[in-house]
């Protein structure tokens, strides 16, 4: 293994073996996919801490990181999500934290449940997408948290970009996070450890850590997995496997 690398997209895995094994399973569980609006449209993204970035909430920091779907305001948000470690932080504590939306309504109220069923949220663009832009974020919406058949619900939520809009949405959405911390499994992934995760129906974030930027630092490698894009996006793709700028498809769907 290469030193940990301390800039974003440095590249220093292209061509690593590892980008085979990724695409392997990201082609079994559907197909390896890219978004043009995060990472310049790259299939593998390399997770490590940035030097002044210790408090973004995306994967260039080392800050804990809360419950999310990977990509909340995208209308074709990955399908599964994969990270691969490739070297833990310097402590050995740095956790994955998965938990499922289907392990915690059980602990909500009917009423709750109801109100997070009801197309009254908004989800704010993550940073990872925003990077490029000035002015305020924007937002996706009006959507449910909540959404599919009680018995097999699936989930849309990201705690610090998700907001309610009425008192009763925002109280919901508190009560939804509490159950999800209480039915949360932490994974501290070692070396060579692939956890590949349901985006509909498990949210996941992370534990703080310490970096020191010696080379050394925690360094996990991710992979999106899209089961099909529709025929209309995949015509307005620039490139194979990457979907199109949320300029170009935003209110389509």
């Amino acid at each position: 293994m290469p030193k940990t690398p301390q800039a974003h997209e440095a590249h220093i895995l292209d061509g690593h073996p590892t980008n085979g094994t990724l695409m392997l399973v990201a082609d079994l569980l559907g197909s390896l996919t890219g978004y043009q609006d995060e990472k310049s449209g790259a299939l593998f993204h390399d997770v490590h801490p940035v030097r002044g970035e210790e408090a973004r909430i995306e994967n260039s920091g080392s800050v804990a990181f809360d419950f999310h779907t990977e990509n909340v305001h995208h209308p074709l948000r990955p399908d599964y999500l994969g990270l691969l470690c490739l070297r833990q932080d310097h402590d050995q504590i740095a956790a994955t934290r998965v938990s499922s939306v289907r392990d915690a309504l059980p602990l909500l109220a009917d009423d709750e449940v109801a109100e997070l069923r009801k197309p009254q949220f908004h989800s704010m663009y993550p940073t990872s997408f925003t990077r490029d832009t000035t002015g305020p974020r924007p937002s996706a919406g009006p959507h449910p948290v909540i959404f599919g058949p009680a018995d097999r619900s699936f989930m849309r939520f990201n705690s610090h970009n998700t907001q309610g809009d009425h008192p009763q949405a925002r109280a919901a959405l508190r009560s939804l996070a509490t159950a999800l911390e209480r039915v949360c499994r932490d994974l501290v992934l070692a070396p060579g450890d692939l956890v590949v995760l349901d985006n509909h129906v498990v949210v996941h974030g992370r534990t703080a850590f310490t970096p020191r930027y010696d080379g050394q630092d925690r360094w996990l490698r991710r992979f999106y997995s899209l089961r099909s894009a529709p025929l209309w996006a995949q015509r307005m793709m620039r490139h194979p496997r990457v979907l199109p700028a949320m300029t170009e498809i935003r209110g389509v769907v």
